[in-house]
C-alpha cells in the first residue's frame, strides 16, 4: 500500500505538501524520507525523459512523476502494484496541478505552503489502501497516465544509491562548469589587458608624439 506521499518543486526541491504520518510509520520510513530530501534537491538535474520513475529503496519503492515543474512522490511497499501507485500519483497530480500549480512557482513560497492539501492526500490514500477496491480507479487514471507516457512499461526503474550518486556526479560537473566559466571570464579580461599593454608598447610612442604636435599646433592657433 501507499505509505507516505510528498510533493515538491523541481527547481529547488522546496516541499509543497505531504501526508502527516504516525510515529510508527515515521520511524519505519526514516531512511526513505531522508533519501527523498536528497532526491528532491537533485531532481533539477534529472534527464527530461525521466518524468516517471520507480526507485528501489530497501523494502520499498519510491514512485514519482514530474509534471509542470512539480514532483509527486509516494513510498509504497514493493508488493504494491506499480500501476496502482502511478494511478494514485496521477490522481494527486490532476487535483494539485490545476488548484495550486501556478502558485507553486512563486519564488517567495514557504515550505509546505499547501498544508491544506493533506486532507485530499489522506482521503485518496485510504481509497488506494486496498488494491482490490483501487482496481477501478487505476483503470481510469492509467488511461490519463498512458497519454503522457505512451506505455506504462516505459516508466524508469532506478536504485536509490545509483540515483543519488548520479546526482552528486552531476552536481560536481555543474560546479566544475561554473568554475570553468569563471576562469574563462578571468582569462578573457587578462587577455584584453595584455593586448592593450602590448598595443601601448608598440604604438604608444607614436601616439605620444602625435598628441604633442597637436598640442603645439593648437597652442599656436589659439
Amino acid at each position: 500500500m501507499v505509505k507516505s506521499t510528498s510533493i515538491a518543486r523541481v527547481s529547488d526541491g522546496l516541499p509543497l505538501a505531504a501526508t502527516v504520518d504516525d510515529e510508527q510509520s515515521e520511524n519505519a520510513l526514516l531512511t526513505q524520507k531522508q533519501q527523498i530530501k536528497q532526491l528532491f534537491r537533485k531532481l533539477h538535474n534529472a534527464p527530461p525523459a525521466e518524468d516517471a520513475v520507480s526507485v528501489e529503496s530497501g523494502a520499498y519503492f519510491l514512485h514519482y512523476i514530474v509534471a509542470d515543474g512539480v514532483c509527486y512522490l509516494c513510498i509504497a511497499d514493493k508488493t504494491y502494484p506499480r500501476k496502482l501507485a502511478f494511478s494514485y500519483l496521477t490522481r494527486v497530480r490532476d487535483e494539485f496541478g490545476p488548484s495550486y500549480g501556478a502558485e507553486a512557482r512563486n519564488p517567495q513560497l514557504r515550505p509546505y505552503a499547501f498544508v491544506g492539501f493533506q486532507k485530499y492526500l489522506d482521503q485518496t490514500t485510504r481509497e488506494y489502501a486496498d488494491s482490490r477496491n483501487a482496481g477501478s480507479l487505476a483503470n481510469d487514471n492509467l488511461g490519463k497516465l498512458n497519454e503522457d507516457l505512451n506505455d506504462v512499461t516505459r516508466i524508469m526503474t532506478r536504485n536509490i544509491d545509483d540515483l543519488l550518486s548520479r546526482g552528486e556526479s552531476l552536481d560536481r560537473m555543474g560546479q566544475l562548469s561554473s568554475a570553468l566559466k569563471e576562469e574563462s571570464i578571468k582569462y578573457r579580461k587578462a587577455a584584453r589587458n595584455v593586448n592593450f599593454k602590448a598595443m601601448l608598447r608598440e604604438y604608444g610612442l607614436y601616439a605620444g608624439l602625435g598628441l604633442f604636435f597637436l598640442l603645439i599646433i593648437y597652442w599656436r592657433l589659439s
